[in-house]
């Protein structure tokens, strides 16, 4: 397969459609495996050469070895757009991937916590980069991917603002709390200490290992699963971002300001947290008047 069409590709949902780098390598690594399927199993080397017939062949496969629903939804995602592209730039003169439907998911309510969980890992023995990450996961609702690309001049300390870029590079201003604020400035003295030690120059990122190194996401997401283990919690770090937004929905919070906050280009996925809410406040009741 000429993987120059492929190239062009990813350049262009990196550049022009600002997508983010776990997209775009998300996106490779589906287009990789599907041009490697077509051509084993039938010797296509042109992308002039796929049908309709060989992209359906190759979702049923995908069902056949067990990928999870929302993971062949993704890669469907990664076919139309590549197709359209193709097509676009007059590569394709028909496009065998347009009237491909995506299979509907269920819509599922995302994990929360308690306040009195979320409080419970903060009081725990913590270091200053742990409490502060968990303070901006939680206080700011940001992804862990803006949280490790986090850069010194992103924050402004005496305001109490964070400017950050999410899905698609778009920028947004997220305010942080007095706690946050405390966590920062304690994190920050412990960070000078790691530039010093590891004779860094010019770095500008917030989180460093105590090695110098960037912190990552994994990073991240293997620290937060440790702390579920301890509260007997299976949680990530989007489940922070998830508490987030319910918890400032439960306290009166306007929709569209939470919409802002988490950087939700539409609000209907925002809405989703309002059946969280709503589905708390029936367990509160019943709880109430069973116990009546």
């Amino acid at each position: 397969m000429d993987i120059q069409y492929l190239s062009e590709y990813l350049e262009f949902i990196e550049i022009e459609k600002g997508l983010s780098q776990n997209t775009v390598d998300a996106y490779r690594r589906d287009l990789s495996a599907f041009f490697d399927f077509l051509e084993k199993k039938y010797g296509i080397n042109e992308v002039s050469e796929i049908t309709r017939n060989q992209i359906n062949a190759y979702i049923l496969k995908l069902r056949e070895d067990k990928f999870t629903p929302r993971s062949v939804v993704r890669k469907i995602a990664s076919f139309r757009g590549f197709f359209k592209w193709l097509c676009a730039n007059e590569f394709l003169s028909s496009n065998p991937a347009q009237t491909l439907e995506q299979p509907k998911l269920p819509k599922r309510l995302p994990k929360v916590m308690t306040v009195e969980e979320v409080s419970s890992i903060l009081n725990s023995n913590l270091d200053k980069r742990e409490a502060l990450i968990v303070e901006l996961l939680y206080d700011c609702g940001l992804r862990v991917s803006e949280l490790v690309n986090l850069k010194l001049n992103n924050i402004d300390i005496n305001s109490k603002y964070i400017q950050c870029y999410g899905k698609g590079s778009k920028e947004r201003i997220v305010p942080f709390g007095k706690k946050a604020q405390h966590a920062l400035k304690m994190y920050l003295k412990q960070r000078d200490m790691i530039i010093l030690s590891n004779k860094l120059k010019d770095t500008k990122s917030l989180f460093l290992k105590d090695d110098g190194t960037n912190i990552t996401r994994q990073d991240v997401y293997n620290f937060i699963r440790k702390q579920g283990e301890l509260i007997h919690k299976h949680i990530s770090p989007h489940t922070l971002r998830h508490s987030f937004a319910t918890h400032l929905l439960e306290n009166g919070a306007d929709l569209r300001v939470v919409q802002e906050l988490l950087g939700h280009s539409d609000v209907s996925t925002t809405q989703l947290y309002t059946h969280i809410t709503k589905k708390r406040l029936k367990e509160v009741y019943f709880a109430i008047n069973n116990a009546s």
